[in-house]
């Protein structure tokens, strides 16, 4: 049966409470004494709590606490207090909170920890217009809450920022896979908790991979808990449990059946996280709860306990707490302490407002700094603009220990949250069963042999068996082979039949949404292999060493230097005199006999020997480079692809996802492709025509092309993918370790003496994987600039020195004109200037042409 408690101001001391409790009286019986009537007012609050839990326990005694320190500092208004229990049933809940404001008149109501409870007394404070104040809100609030409960105030937040701090705990810890723990309610649900998780931890890229249910306490069996357990734990390795949502009562009984069965403490590789709902109240269970919790990490309210009033209220507190409950061990207040005075403040904060209005309000306008951090309230629930924020602890058996804060702006760092070592969060099998393809196209990646037929007696050896050999020697484990595609294999490790499948394994998106691939071994891409044929030189193969950009340089040099070396040698050397085909032909002779080192003309001047050294350097600079460029193309085998891809049938390796993605992305038709068995069989197909092109990835391209590289070349990677990686399920450790592994056998120089034993052949060629890249290119400009950007200075500097000289013989020669005369206008002086530059300018062409004269007449009259 509810009972009812009026709470009056009152201290610890005995001889203070008789006066105390007169003067209270004589304010209730004399309504015309001291002040006006209409302030002599008390204010009635009911509160259902569940009286026999520790947060009824602590609520209780911090709303008695605050109602005094408000009834002792107030001489106008009063507290009184009416408790009801909830008795864990919100139908209950519902009918105590009628009976409250039928038969007590209260002018609010608090309390109520789950949803459902906060939902049916809403709507009782609908129909009687009492404002609601409730400790409970929805996972995910929702906008029309306000407008279906008017009178409800969520004295708390939604779960979203503790969602989010645990997909960061495991974000951090590197989980990828967990089991989601969590009581329902009278009503079969969990407020939205489980949804809110599940999309928190499909963005960090993490599975649920098993959701465990438990009954309502009140339904509760120890049976039924361990049943479950034994159950989960031979379904999934999977070793990650969060308890989103419970009672203290059911994770005390959970976390004793889990010890049981082996999923908690000791040298067990779970991890647990709980919410705080749980964690905030371990300072106040027994040791025996505590010791069944090691290594639990628990989320936890943080709030500050160094301010004055905290102090304070602590003192009262367990005062009060060890006096009415002695049973309990631990008197200390906690989260739900604080936030139980604080409603009560929230009520005589608004009803002592002077502003007026409705007490609901008043109530949402409140803004104080209280013990459970800052009160104030936005669209009816308490504001979350002040970040929230939690500490994480972990229990070690005896006790919780702080590790780190968390709040939602905190960017993970790498040792956050500070665990000294971090579960593996995976079931460590005895011996694991990994899965290899029986059926490989290329032995030299894996090998099975069959010595009987006990597959137990299988030998195993290739690359890939030897890297995964080489990488997970720390772990227990057996191979055994099948007869089946690699996308099989894949599937056989998705649903568990097996531990991981090492092979040649491609990694591709839609594999990797079924299993986990440890970091690739090698690179990738797809290939098309191509027996070659004989290129036969073209008759203009002799203009191949260089681009035509080059010969077009080349011919401009030639003249350029020609040119300079006539001009320079015609007035003193005689083999340049003479009529103009004459010394054009001797020009040209000159140039040309250079670029051979064949000259035997001799020259006078020694500008002209400054320009043929430079000119004998760039020539011979250009003959050694197109002699050595030239043989390169003749003597290297010259072999060009010999296939037409309309009507091509294209090989395969059986088993492979190339056969698929040649249909549905290169677009071949699925008659044209076959499949191939081995290596050999290849080079059948190809001698027989019955394959005229093979799509091969990389890795087994190169071990073809070096068994059988003459005659044979390749494409290049034009289509690339994921490389070759062991698969795992989904979740698993090993995963992330053997990964970490692959990275050091790389680093350390192990892969490539594996590769070389296990994929070069005895008597492998020497070629490359694609034949284009051994093709001889053509020298561009690039490779001469600076050659011709020292021979075209030369010359010109040459040329422009002799210019000076000849002009300076002209103006020597030359007779003297007349003076521009200082009179006149400026156009006159304009025209005059012009004039006489152009008569120097004719002048000095007229002097060359006659010296040009003079030195062709000179050969003839000798």
């Amino acid at each position: 049966m509810p009972f009812p408690f009026i709470i009056v101001s009152r201290t610890a001391s005995k001889p203070l409470f008789f006066p105390v409790l007169v003067c209270y009286f004589l304010f209730i019986l004399l309504p015309h004494g001291g002040q006006a009537n209409h302030k002599n007012q008390v204010i009635k609050i009911g509160a259902i709590v569940d009286v026999n839990s520790r947060i009824g326990k602590e609520e209780l005694t911090a709303m008695k606490i605050a109602a005094q320190n408000f009834n002792k500092d107030s001489m106008s208004r009063k507290v009184s207090l009416y408790f009801l229990d909830s008795s864990r049933d919100p139908q209950q809940v519902a009918s105590a909170a009628e009976q409250l404001i039928k038969e007590k008149k209260v002018n609010a109501i608090i309390g109520m920890h789950s949803w459902q409870e906060a939902a049916l007394v809403a709507d009782v404070g609908n129909r009687t217009q009492v404002p609601i104040l409730s400790f409970a809100a929805p996972a995910i609030p929702s906008p029309m809450i306000q407008l279906r409960w008017p009178f409800l105030i969520r004295m708390a937040n939604d779960g979203s920022a503790q969602v989010k701090c645990i997909a960061d705990i495991v974000l951090a810890c590197n989980w990828r896979r967990v089991i989601v723990i969590y009581e329902e309610d009278a009503y079969g649900g969990d407020s939205g908790m489980s949804a809110l998780l599940a999309e928190a931890l499909q963005n960090i890229g993490v599975d649920i991979d098993y959701r465990l249910l438990l009954p309502p306490f009140l339904s509760y069996s120890e049976e039924l808990i361990h049943k479950e357990l034994v159950k989960l734990e031979k379904s999934t390795p999977c070793r990650v449990f969060i308890v989103l949502k419970s009672s203290l009562r059911m994770v005390t009984n959970l976390f004793r059946e889990a010890k049981k069965v082996g999923l908690v403490g000791g040298e067990s590789e779970a991890a647990w996280i709980i919410p705080d709902s749980i964690t905030n109240l371990l300072d106040s269970v027994d040791k025996s709860v505590i010791s069944s919790m090691e290594g639990t990490i628990g989320i936890k309210t943080h709030y500050s306990n160094s301010t004055d009033s905290y102090k304070e209220f602590i003192d009262k507190f367990e005062t009060s707490f060890r006096a009415n409950y002695f049973e309990e061990e631990n008197s200390k207040p906690g989260i739900y302490a604080l936030r139980a005075s604080d409603s009560i403040s929230v009520i005589t904060k608004a009803i002592e407002r002077s502003t007026g209005g409705t007490l609901l309000g008043n109530m949402l306008s409140v803004n104080f700094s209280g013990l459970s951090g800052e009160i104030r309230f936005d669209g009816q629930m308490l504001s979350q603009s002040e970040t929230p924020k939690f500490k994480i602890v972990n229990v070690d058996g005896e006790k919780c220990n702080e590790l780190n804060y968390w709040t939602p702006d905190k960017k993970i760092k790498e040792d956050w949250p500070g665990l000294k070592l971090v579960p593996r969060g995976w079931a460590i099998a005895k011996e694991m069963t990994i899965v290899v393809p029986g059926n490989a196209t290329f032995k030299e990646f894996v090998k099975v042999t069959k010595r009987s037929n006990n597959p137990n007696d299988d030998e195993f050896g290739g690359f890939s068996i030897e890297v995964f050999r080489k990488v997970a020697s720390q772990l227990k484990y057996k191979f055994k082979s099948l007869n089946c595609s690699n996308d099989d294999l894949i599937e056989l490790v998705h649903n568990k039949t097996y531990d991981a499948a090492v092979g040649a394994i491609t990694i591709l998106f839609h594999r990797s949404k079924l299993v986990e691939f440890i970091q690739p071994y090698t690179d990738t891409g797809l290939l098309m292999i191509v027996p070659e044929k004989h290129k036969m030189a073209t008759a203009w193969m002799f203009t191949k060493p260089f681009t035509w950009g080059v010969w077009l340089v080349t011919a401009i040099m030639l003249n350029y230097t020609m040119f300079i070396v006539w001009f320079l040698e015609h007035q003193s050397n005689p083999k340049f005199q003479g009529s103009s085909k004459d010394k054009i032909g001797t020009a040209v002779w000159f140039a040309f006999c250079t670029l051979f080192f064949a000259e035997r003309e001799s020259v006078y001047s020694n500008s002209t020997r400054v320009v043929v050294v430079v000119w004998l350097f760039v020539a011979f600079v250009l003959t050694a480079s197109y002699t050595a460029n030239l043989s390169s193309m003749l003597t290297i085998e010259r072999l060009e692809p010999s296939i037409e891809m309309n009507n091509a049938t294209i090989g395969f390796n059986k088993g492979s996802f190339v056969g698929k993605y040649l249909v549905e992305i290169l677009h071949f038709k699925p008659a044209s492709i076959k499949e191939i068995e081995n290596g050999e069989q290849y080079i059948k197909k190809f001698e027989s025509n019955g394959i005229t092109a093979a799509f091969l990835e990389r890795p087994y391209a190169e071990v073809f092309l070096k068994k059988y590289c003459k005659g044979y070349s390749s494409s290049s990677a034009a289509y690339r993918f994921g490389g070759f990686g062991f698969a795992f399920q989904k979740g698993s450790p090993f995963a992330r370790d053997l990964s970490e592994a692959i990275l050091k056998l790389s680093e350390d120089g192990g892969m490539d003496v594996l590769r070389a034993k296990f994929l070069t052949p005895p008597n492998a060629c020497s070629t490359s994987v694609t034949s284009s890249e051994s093709e001889t290119k053509s020298l561009g400009l690039s490779t001469f600039w600076g050659l011709c950007l020292i021979t075209f200075s030369t010359s010109t500097i040459c040329f422009l020195q002799s210019l000076f000289h000849l002009i300076k013989n002209y103006q020597h020669e030359a007779t003297p004109e007349n003076v521009i005369s200082s009179d006149g206008s400026v156009l006159s002086k304009v025209v005059g200037l012009a004039r006489s530059v152009w008569s120097k300018v004719v002048g000095l062409a007229t002097y060359f042409y006659y010296k040009e004269v003079e030195l062709s007449r000179a050969p003839s009259s000798s």
